[in-house]
């Protein structure tokens, strides 16, 4: 099996050596995978959930080369074939934010805070996914600006010098009505 190395780059070092830092995060992921709900330090969850969206992100990519990659971070056959078959279905029309973090109070032997980390949008999940945001249309500065004064597009803004005013009423009487109603569409 050739090594992958994972690039943490600023991430969190969890106090560990490279070695088992990359060992503990490839045995995380496939738990995570696995049983679709971990519960471990906040430090962990952190460093493990972004790892764990970019390994859910080859899944749904399907290619050849997403598969070797993925295959040489999860470690059995069982959840590398659920990556590309169930949760690469269940996440094919979300961009992003596979994985939600909730923090679960702190461990009793040492006060180290601890955190579940789990997929969303599955059964039994501890906390719903929140809906998506609508889609809003991009407006004009114009546009917007007449809507907040509930000015018409006939009118100049009062927001603009009296002369930029008057050159705007005069182009508009030259160049006719239409003119006057593009001028409100922001174009």
């Amino acid at each position: 099996m050739a090594r992958v190395r994972l690039r943490l780059g600023n991430w969190n070092r969890l106090n560990r050596k490279w070695e088992h830092r990359v060992s503990m995060m490839k045995t995380m992921v496939t738990q995570l995978l696995e049983k679709e709900r971990i519960r471990t330090t906040l430090a962990k969850a952190k460093t493990l959930q972004r790892y764990a969206d970019k390994v859910i992100t080859l899944g749904k990519k399907g290619t050849r080369d997403a598969w070797i990659q993925a295959r040489g971070i999860i470690r059995t056959d069982r959840e590398l074939h659920k990556l590309f078959t169930q949760i690469a279905l269940r996440y094919r029309e979300r961009p992003g934010g596979f994985t939600r973090l909730v923090r679960a109070g702190w461990r009793e032997r040492d006060a180290a805070p601890v955190a579940f980390i789990e997929l969303v949008d599955r059964p039994g999940e501890l906390r719903p996914a929140r809906p998506p945001l609508p889609h809003i249309e991009p407006l004009s500065v114009r546009a917007w600006m007449q809507a907040q004064l509930g000015q018409t597009p006939r009118q100049p803004s009062p927001l603009l010098p009296p002369v930029v005013q008057q050159y705007l009423r005069d182009e508009n009487r030259l160049r006719g009505p239409d003119a006057v109603a593009s001028l409100g569409d922001g174009r």
